[in-house]
């Protein structure tokens, strides 16, 4: 068994023993390779700084890394692990990370980071061996908006990433995958709703498929929240949502007043490790 850096396999390889790796999960992954080019290279997917172990040459693990700063430290988000159903059981990730830290501390990585699903109990057990801590509990929704009021006294203007102050919309509080720098090299529109003039409320949304990756009110009327799914709502009445902060009551709250519901939670967990330049 030999570790390797996945920059050196075909894609093709790669995305094989994921689909395999990933198969009968919490929940249901999507296949198609382009996706995964897609939104690999939106999150800042890094293949030379992302590793695999290899049996002979076959790949039986990997540990995908993005790449990024967030908060002024230098972080590789852990945006899949997965092992082949016959090689579990090996502590095969303790290894991947044994070898892949120091490694990761020479490019000037500072921490390390993952979302893992809260039932996945195994793999939480493995990661706390590692020395990762849970840092975030998030929780992820999806369906159709009900709207029990509406009001009418807004306007929605579609504009453009530019159109934000992206540093005075807490994006802190947004997962990896819903951050502004991985967002705006997506396929996402971008809209405000406006009461007066003034910015009430904004959110960004792939219409294709309903994701929302980011939404908030930026007014502090109970009626915000009204105008910010009724304008939703026109753009996707369908949606799906990952990765809420539990923490941000307020907003799981509004989710459920309209009707969404909460489909799975996760954790994010931290590891910190100190950068050799």
């Amino acid at each position: 068994m030999q570790i390797k850096k996945l920059n050196q396999i075909d894609f093709s390889i790669l995305m094989e023993c994921f689909l395999k790796a990933f198969e009968n999960y919490f929940v249901k992954m999507p296949t198609g390779h382009n996706y995964y080019k897609e939104r690999w290279q939106m999150a800042g997917v890094r293949l030379d700084l992302s590793y695999g172990m290899f049996d002979n040459n076959k790949l039986t693990s990997f540990i995908i890394n993005a790449i990024g700063k967030r908060n002024g430290n230098l972080v590789a988000f852990n945006t899949g692990a997965g092992v082949l159903p016959e090689y579990r059981g090996k502590r095969i990730v303790n290894s991947i990370y044994q070898f892949a830290i120091p490694d990761l501390q020479k490019n000037g990585i500072s921490e390390c980071r993952l979302e893992v699903i809260k039932d996945n109990i195994r793999a939480i057990k493995v990661y706390k061996s590692i020395g990762f801590s849970i840092t975030k509990h998030y929780k992820c929704y999806g369906g159709d908006i009900t709207l029990k009021t509406r009001i009418s006294d807004y306007k929605l203007k579609k504009v453009d990433s530019h159109y934000f102050e992206w540093n005075t919309l807490q994006q802190n509080t947004y997962s990896w995958d819903n951050h502004y720098t991985t967002v705006t090299k997506g396929n996402y529109e971008y809209y405000v709703v406006l009461v007066d003039g003034e910015a009430d409320s904004y959110f960004i949304i792939n219409p294709e498929n309903g994701y929302l990756a980011q939404f908030n009110i930026l007014g502090n009327t109970s009626s915000s929240w009204i105008r910010l799914f009724t304008s939703i709502k026109s753009v996707s009445g369908t949606i799906k949502i990952n990765n809420v902060d539990k923490k941000l009551t307020e907003k799981n709250n509004a989710l459920e007043e309209v009707g969404i519901k909460n489909t799975i939670d996760q954790y994010e967990m931290e590891l910190f490790c100190e950068a050799t330049l």
